[in-house]
């Protein structure tokens, strides 16, 4: 959600911030703006993408080698040009770009107008500066300490970049539950929502830590504070994202190039973790809370969307190879249903971004209740890896388009060693059974590229269903989150409208939807609860359903029943969801396709959700 980019330096700002802004369109926006800061303080901003930005300020006065830019996602007011960022206090002396939601705005609003401020737009964003210049004026402070004084005020989430007309050397930050990084150049500045705008610049950041503030000056270093004014000393973090991760690399899209690079991505994720030689399985990340974790009296799951998804698959591994009692919560439901946690619980939290709102707020509820709590995140420095007793990363890569796929794999990747590492641990399956599971893990990765050998038929398969109002997806065991997490891909790019669904429940309800309009997406692998699946699609068939049905290679009975056939390699049971995935994801790449959609930046969603 919203995308934050700021420079400060001696080239000229605007190509930078577009080029940055255009680094930032995976996240999801509907406006976007530019201030530059030269002569005047010129705000350039309209409803639509960067490229209608671009066009809107050509001819305009674009000099100056300060600015800020952003892409909103809107919360407060509707996509506008009036509501778009960045926004002018009330003397249009100052300017400001804003991700997150300030929760008290309407109180602060109503005091500001009876001070005499008028506002032009619907946004709790224009309300802070008006704040920030109240507090300017009437206590005659510098910008940073008018920002830290007026932020105390505030309650809710917040990523600021500040621009003050009167003084052409710096800009102010501050961030508080939403993501911002500070990159560190050769005389020069850059603050961003996250390093995407960054990395062809520096590799040098400092990720600031909620209720910090930053203050970037023309030859001075970072100054950090804290909104209680403490000064702080600055962390130097290194980068590791590459910048070539970051372009298409010859494909049509950033989901397809993704969904082509799970290979890489899975094997990334196992990397140093499996030990095939010495048959173990050792993940450092949590090493020091491993038997914590093997004593638990449960493990709580917490996720959002996708990464749900990828918990439920979790909660499968865990209770099966460990024996560990696991729960599998959605972080925006569990974060407010006062639950019972207790010291002898492990929490885990799951998250592509690091930065998901709703599990960060979990994370802090648990963490209060005095459970452990571990991460499994994909960004390196992101919130979750820092608040976290421990985790792993996925070490998946970037992933710019909105809907997750190689994250989703790379999740259950991680989820799969540290389940086996806490079956090892606790002596909970047979050694023989261990070594056989980590010799199928081995050979996930080129499965996966088999897989992906099948792209050209899911294509003609999308071609026959594109046009569907209604998709319904089924599967039991492993593969009954694999069923949610194909039906949320459809819907989230090609705007069909899917269910997913345990197949046994097909029965009760879904089943009255089935005639032959309705294409029905079955995984039906060669594993599990095989013979039941069958009596599903029989049902489905009696009924003039169209069958898509995921098998496992070479299987007969099953490819006899359906309509269309996508065949997977053969592996255990418990790693069938990560290859099952691979053809649900391409066939709802090709329908969104066909139908016109925008795949990587779907309408109405974010990439990294950032408020509630």
């Amino acid at each position: 959600m919203c995308g934050i980019v700021a420079y400060i330096g001696n080239q000229e700002a605007y190509p930078i911030l577009i080029k940055g802004l255009r680094r930032l369109e995976y996240r999801g926006y509907d406006s976007a703006g530019i201030c530059l800061l030269g002569e005047n303080l010129n705000i350039y901003k309209c409803k639509g993408k960067v490229s209608d930005l671009e066009t809107f300020a050509k001819g305009k006065d674009i000099v100056g080698t300060i600015g800020i830019g952003h892409t909103r996602w809107a919360t407060h007011g509707e996509p506008n040009d009036l509501n778009a960022h960045p926004h002018y206090s009330g003397n249009e002396k100052l300017a400001i770009i804003h991700n997150g939601i300030i929760e008290n705005y309407d109180s602060l609003k109503k005091e500001l107008i009876q001070r005499g401020h008028e506002f032009k737009s619907d946004t709790d964003t224009e309300v802070l500066i008006h704040l920030i210049e109240d507090v300017q004026e009437n206590e005659n402070l510098p910008l940073a300490e008018a920002v830290r004084v007026a932020l105390t005020q505030v309650v809710g989430a917040y990523a600021i970049a500040v621009l003050d007309k009167s003084d052409t050397n710096v800009i102010i930050g501050a961030k508080k539950g939403s993501p911002m990084v500070v990159g560190i150049g050769k005389d020069e500045f850059f603050l961003a929502s996250d390093a995407t705008p960054i990395v062809e610049y520096t590799k040098e950041v400092v990720y600031l830590e909620d209720e910090q503030i930053v203050e970037l000056r023309r030859g001075q270093g970072v100054k950090v504070r804290s909104i209680e004014n403490e000064v702080l000393t600055p962390y130097i973090h290194e980068l590791e994202m590459h910048l070539e991760t970051l372009e298409k690399g010859g494909y049509e899209h950033f989901m397809l190039k993704e969904i082509f690079e799970q290979p890489k991505s899975i094997a990334d994720s196992m990397r140093g973790r499996y030990h095939i030689d010495s048959g173990t399985v050792s993940l450092g990340g949590i090493i020091d809370y491993e038997q914590k974790m093997a004593n638990a009296k449960r493990i709580i799951i917490v996720a959002c969307g996708t990464s749900w998804h990828a918990g439920l698959v979790g909660e499968y591994l865990i209770e099966d190879l460990a024996r560990i009692p696991v729960e599998v919560e959605y972080a925006s439901e569990f974060r407010y249903r006062n639950p019972i946690i207790g010291e002898d619980d492990v929490v885990i939290a799951i998250s592509q971004s690091g930065e998901t709102a709703d599990t960060l707020a979990a994370l802090e509820l648990a963490k209060s209740k005095g459970a452990t709590i571990i991460g499994v995140c994909n960004v390196v420095g992101s919130t979750i890896s820092r608040i976290t007793d421990a985790g792993s990363y996925t070490h998946a890569g970037p992933e710019i388009g909105v809907a997750s796929t190689k994250a989703f794999t790379s999740q259950v990747t991680v989820l799969f060693l540290m389940a086996m590492r806490l079956a090892h641990k606790r002596g909970s399956i047979p050694e023989s059974r261990f070594q056989q599971l980590l010799a199928a893990l081995e050979k996930i990765p080129a499965k996966v590229e088999e897989a992906l050998q099948s792209a050209d038929l899911v294509k003609y398969i999308a071609g026959q269903y594109k046009d569907a109002h209604n998709f319904l997806y089924l599967g039991r065991g492993y593969n009954f989150p694999v069923a949610l997490e194909g039906a949320l891909k459809l819907k989230e790019i090609s705007y069909i409208h899917a269910e997913g669904y345990p197949a046994a429940e097909m029965k009760h309800g879904p089943i009255a939807l089935i005639d032959e309009e309705m294409p029905v997406v079955v995984i039906a692998t060669k594993k599990g609860s095989y013979d039941k699946v069958i009596s599903n699609i029989q049902e489905v068939k009696a009924r003039k359903g169209k069958i898509i049905a995921v098998v496992t290679k070479g299987d007969t009975t099953a490819a006899e029943l359906a309509d269309h056939v996508l065949e997977i390699p053969e592996t255990e049971e418990e790693l069938v969801p990560i290859l099952a995935s691979i053809p649900l994801q391409l066939l709802s790449y090709y329908i969104a396709v066909m139908r016109g959609c925008n795949v990587d930046q779907p309408r109405n969603l974010a990439k990294s959700v950032t408020v509630e």
